[in-house]
């Protein structure tokens, strides 16, 4: 099953490695690529998984687009740049 997720708060290379990184961690999850210029995450996986997805995209800081505001919204920013920065400091596959 192949599916799309529109998200906010992806500026670089190191945010799409992290996103990467934990999406294709979760069981049943077989592809992720990221488009950074569109804020686009491309998922692959074995089964309906879009729900935990888009939570895990939640945690990390990426919340789907729409999803937040407020307080809510400047957390999730906050959390992506924490997350960016650890995808900047991570290998490369």
């Amino acid at each position: 099953m192949a599916y799309q997720i529109s998200v906010e708060n992806i500026k670089c290379g190191g945010c799409a490695s992290t996103i990467r990184s934990k999406l294709e961690a979760m069981e049943g999850i077989d592809k992720v690529d990221v488009m950074i210029e569109k804020g686009i995450v491309d998922v692959e996986a074995a089964d309906d998984s879009r729900d935990a997805v888009v939570a895990k995209l939640l945690k990390l800081g990426y919340p789907e687009t729409g999803t937040t505001e407020g307080m809510a919204a400047a957390t999730a920013r906050a959390k992506s740049f924490v997350s960016c920065a650890v995808g900047r400091l991570s290998p490369e596959d």
